[in-house]
């Protein structure tokens, strides 16, 4: 019977008849043909076809046979590191993510028998990391990038260097309570635990110096005060004379000077013969960058991938701390639309 023509209603019910997953038993791999019933298969098994193309593989069945089983593997990783990654996940449920696809190469044109078979052959080669449990086998990836190695490197470098400087400051104590026990040995006087307490004779007084006050000053060390204009004119008003004791040719005795305490305060203005110091003047004169030349910031230096993924580590726990001081411990970026 011929093939429906393309486009006509008998094609497209063929189509939708067909789309989806079939019997397994009904599905021939040599022409990748899916049959939806036992009449179909037989047919499809008697002609020329498929005659032709199972000699085909007759001739060289192991290369055919590896073929498929590259195919089938290629095709269980792509789809393992694509939708899972490095995580765990059961065998058998993702095996079942594996042959929805209707065009997939089955197991049975394989050169393994089943699934406990193929898992095992992906632990044993380092594919995946396998891990048998009361639920059965799961499978985790493993990846072997040329970037994710140099990244697992670095941080590796980094926690030996670690280690070191911990064992090294370690070896140093060491080291200093071997001396300390070494110079004790060497002196070995008693130590008398008298010596260590206070002692004082009978009668005698303890006293504590707490002042805060400063220091008095040098009576030598001070400069004489000078008087200012008004405090002149006041002692000059004191030695004056009146017009009556002029005249007579007598000069009447001055009243008693009053004392400091008497004395009204007088304040004064005047700021002397210094002129003020203009500010601005000196720092025109004074330009601290007219002298340099070229950029004034160094370059960046170039970080290292150690250097990078310390600075990662410390973004990172430094935005956990601000979420945590914001009173959100697990509070999420809202998704923008």
């Amino acid at each position: 019977m011929p093939r429906a023509e393309a486009g006509s209603t008998k094609a497209i019910s063929n189509q939708l008849k067909a789309k989806g997953l079939g019997r397994l038993r009904w599905y021939c791999q040599a022409c990748s043909r899916q049959m939806r019933d036992e009449n179909g298969f037989k047919c499809h098994v008697q002609s020329e076809s498929h005659v032709r193309q199972v000699l085909l593989i007759g001739e060289d069945p192991k290369r055919y046979i590896e073929d498929y089983s590259r195919q089938f593997l290629n095709n269980f990783l792509n789809l393992l590191k694509t939708t899972h990654g490095e995580k765990k996940v059961h065998a058998n449920q993702f095996y079942q993510q594996v042959i929805a696809d209707k065009e997939h190469i089955h197991m049975n044109a394989t050169k393994w028998k089943s699934l406990t078979q193929f898992t095992a052959f992906l632990g044993r080669e380092g594919y995946c990391r396998v891990e048998e449990t009361e639920k059965g086998l799961f499978i985790a990836w493993i990846d072997r990038s040329p970037e994710t190695m140099r990244k697992r490197e670095a941080i590796l470098k980094k926690e030996r260097q670690d280690k070191g400087d911990e064992e090294r400051e370690q070896q140093q104590i060491q080291e200093q309570i071997e001396r300390a026990q070494r110079n004790a040995k060497e002196t070995n006087e008693p130590e008398d635990p008298e010596a260590r307490n206070l002692q004082r004779t009978e009668g005698e007084k303890v006293k504590l110096n707490i002042g805060f006050g400063s220091k008095p000053k040098d009576s030598k060390s001070e400069s004489p005060k000078t008087d200012t204009p008004d405090e002149k004119e006041l002692n000059d008003g004191n030695t004056s004379t009146t017009p009556d004791a002029c005249g007579s040719g007598t000069t009447t005795p001055a009243p008693p000077a009053q004392t400091a305490a008497q004395q009204p305060v007088k304040l004064s203005m005047s700021l002397g013969d210094k002129k003020p110091k203009n500010v601005f003047a000196a720092a025109a004169k004074k330009n601290p960058l007219a002298g340099k030349k070229g950029p004034v910031m160094e370059p960046p230096k170039k970080m290292s991938e150690q250097e990078r993924i310390m600075k990662a580590e410390m973004e990172a726990m430094e935005r956990k701390r601000m979420r945590a001081d914001s009173g959100f411990p697990n509070a999420k970026r809202p998704k923008v639309s």
